[in-house]
């Protein structure tokens, strides 16, 4: 998942203090962070070392990432006035030190670049409450009190996303995920009417630009909405911890992989409980094709790295033991 090395000694000695946008201006060190998981553990894939706000952040809305706090807004997004500091993505313009990471990342990898981007409601939830909340009031209440300007931002939201993933896949990701982490706090309706629409379009334009490339769309509680999620375009869904992989199979469609699902939490267990847990998020996802082994959200910072390297060497082990009984 997003920032995987988030729990490695090194990663904290590379990247040292201040807020991840500073990091993530700097190509060099963007390409040893996201590099960091793949050295030390021999992952199958990489994920792009980056924050879902860097895009709102990049044309000067106001936005950073407060260490222990999360993403915050100086000047919250409240009116119709607020649509004018939504200026359109220009990568090569905004974000030439995500085009040069990616850059740097597919020139010495090994494995696939998963690039990513935040989904509009996650992001827009941001813009509106200010930071980081447990309630979500106020994007709430904007969405459905004044659909025409939800409409207008998340469309704009939508379009900055396509293009950052557009000139990340350009540059040379070999695949993209959607972070709409927050979208579980919506009802099955309101997520029906007034987020995934938008989504469709990114996945659809997507398709249009890039049509080979896979794509995922995650989400945190997303249990309820997994079939509306399913129909958003993605090739892969995400599941979170909460919903065993064998019943989200049955709610994603049939020709649709699944990737997750092991607790985060569950890491910090003694080792024969977490061996236990990996071994139940694999007998659920069964022998059929399509199954993406992952935790149910981000690396916790406190993980022990040795733990996540016995995970990986237990599901590579009997994961690949399991292809080849098919």
């Amino acid at each position: 998942m997003r920032q995987a090395g988030r729990s490695l000694p090194e990663y904290r000695a590379a990247r040292g203090p201040g807020s991840i946008l500073d990091a993530i201006h700097q190509p060099e060190l963007v390409a040893t962070l996201t590099r960091q998981p793949v050295d030390r553990y021999g992952t199958d894939a990489a994920i792009f070392f980056s924050d879902i706000v860097v895009p709102v952040a990049a044309i000067g809305f106001g936005v950073d990432v407060a260490p222990g706090t999360g993403p915050v807004v100086e000047q919250p997004f409240r009116s119709a006035s607020d649509l004018q500091r939504l200026r359109p993505l220009e990568p090569e313009l905004d974000t030439p030190y995500v085009i040069e990471a990616v850059s740097i990342l597919a020139e010495s990898l090994d494995v696939p670049l998963i690039g990513f981007a935040g989904g509009p409601f996650t992001v827009g939830s941001y813009l509106v409450e200010g930071g980081p909340s447990k309630n979500f009031t106020r994007i709430k209440s904007l969405m459905l009190a004044e659909p025409a300007l939800w409409e207008t931002m998340v469309d704009r939201l939508t379009d900055m996303a396509i293009a950052s993933l557009r000139s990340q896949l350009d540059a040379g990701a070999s695949a993209f995920q959607l972070f709409d982490s927050w979208a579980g706090i919506l009802s099955p309706r309101h997520y029906a009417n007034l987020v995934l629409p938008a989504t469709k379009r990114l996945f659809a334009e997507m398709r249009d630009s890039h049509p080979d490339v896979p794509s995922i769309l995650f989400g945190v509680g997303t249990g309820e909405l997994l079939p509306l999620m399913a129909t958003a375009g993605s090739s892969v869904v995400g599941i979170d911890w909460r919903v065993p992989l064998g019943e989200a199979r049955q709610r994603v469609r049939d020709d649709q992989a699944i990737q997750g699902n092991l607790d985060p939490s569950v890491l910090g267990a003694p080792w024969p409980v977490v061996e236990a847990e990996t071994r139940e998020v694999l007998r659920e996802a069964g022998t059929a094709p399509g199954h993406i082994f992952n935790l149910g959200h981000g690396v916790l910072p406190e993980t022990d790295p040795d733990v996540l390297q016995r995970v990986l060497e237990l599901v590579h082990r009997e994961g690949q033991a399991g292809r080849e009984n098919l």
